[in-house]
């Protein structure tokens, strides 16, 4: 008998929904509630590594993943040059194993609808539009109250609802989410032929500007700046502004620009970042993804730590007896130190750009592939 029988999942990103899943695939009986009414409409692209393949290809959706993505196995630098001068392409860690691709872009819409569907098809029941608006628990399980008005009780609650977690605030956890100093611009659209792998371009009037193709006709592309307040300007004015420092980047960038005409498909955001001390727990109410850990997306290792979580949570619930300290903390032995290492990693590359410092960005990288291409 797994530790558990009934579970909420409060959020239906990547930890929530792989988390409902693992468990509904093993017959626990799984509630997924998310707040926003369609999930799979937010969102732009996503950067995949290896290790995020993998805990897709163990969900059984990589067929379906890859079908939708683009695969690639090597990175890009250029020049901030007006030829976008190609410096080096480096073969890229397979952190996944050989048999899949190093990195793959999809669009977040439909990696959304592919994990939600195979939730279905699990067995969890999922609903839209609605949250936990109070919990109370004790020693035997939870009680909650949802939004709509109704009520319901389960073993465990499991908060995987992102960086401004209402179930870490219903749980008085004090946690400083700090902006890291920098702001990046987003763009999702159609891939020229030129694109066909992330490449990187350092110097010129941004930190980095860089793109990752998404699929056989989609892309999306970023400019990374000092973090700003951006959020007085209109669509076309926010348009207007990415255009503005894209078009001091040339090769592809030539491509990409001539298709950035949709102020619908640009937004801008800051990196933010924290990680919660351990433990993760309080009792019967755990937190995962980014409602434990959120870092900059400079080694693209967000979506897959969140992934990670939800495997080991998944795997200690369906192998214990019992919700005790003994799962809790082989639970934190498993992930604390893994994703708080990659945070603070993805947090120290950009913090070498903000310092203008020569920092080994070669040897930082090498390590943190080396400590995820083992399974969590």
């Amino acid at each position: 008998m797994p530790a558990v029988n009934t579970v909420l999942v409060v959020g239906s990103g990547l930890a929530g929904t792989a988390t409902a899943i693992h468990l509904a695939d093993r017959g626990v009986a799984v509630d997924l509630v998310e707040i926003t009414p369609d999930v799979a409409a937010v969102g732009s692209g996503i950067t995949l590594q290896g290790n995020a393949l993998r805990e897709l290809r163990n969900l059984g959706v990589w067929d379906r993943v890859q079908e939708k993505g683009y695969g690639f196995d090597s990175l890009g630098l250029r020049a901030p040059d007006p030829s976008g001068t190609l410096l080096v392409e480096i073969p890229d860690a397979r952190t996944g194993g050989p048999d899949l691709p190093a990195t793959l872009g999809m669009p977040r819409p439909d990696l959304a609808r592919i994990l939600h569907d195979r939730a279905d098809e699990a067995g969890a029941k999922i609903r839209f539009g609605i949250t936990v608006t109070e919990l109370r628990q004790d020693g035997a399980g939870v009680d909650v109250e949802f939004s709509d008005g109704t009520s319901a009780r389960y073993d465990l609650l499991v908060g995987a609802d992102g960086i401004r977690s209402s179930v870490r605030r219903m749980l008085g956890v004090e946690l400083e989410t700090r902006p890291t100093g920098m702001g990046i611009w987003r763009a999702f659209g159609p891939r020229p032929a030129s694109v066909t792998r992330t490449d990187l371009f350092y110097g010129g009037p941004c930190y980095i500007a860089g793109y990752c193709p998404t699929g056989e006709d989609s892309l999306y592309a970023y400019v990374v700046e000092d973090a700003q307040d951006r959020s007085a300007l209109s669509p076309a004015e926010r348009l207007a502004t990415m255009r503005e420092l894209a078009s001091a980047y040339h090769g592809p960038w030539d491509d990409i620009l001539a298709t950035l005409d949709d102020p619908a498909r640009v937004n801008y955001t800051w990196f933010e970042t924290h990680v919660l001390p351990a433990p993760w727990n309080r009792g019967r109410v755990v937190l995962i993804g980014d409602a434990a850990h959120s870092c900059p997306p400079t080694l693209a290792q967000g979506g897959a730590q969140a992934l990670e979580d939800a495997a080991v949570l998944a795997e200690l619930l369906l192998a214990a007896d019992a919700l005790d300290d003994d799962l809790w903390d082989t639970f934190t032995a498993r992930r604390h130190a893994r994703a708080a290492a990659v945070v603070e990693a993805s947090v120290q590359l950009g913090q070498w750009l903000l310092d203008h410092e020569q920092g080994d960005v070669p040897g930082l990288m090498g390590r943190i592939a080396a400590l995820v291409t083992e399974p969590a």
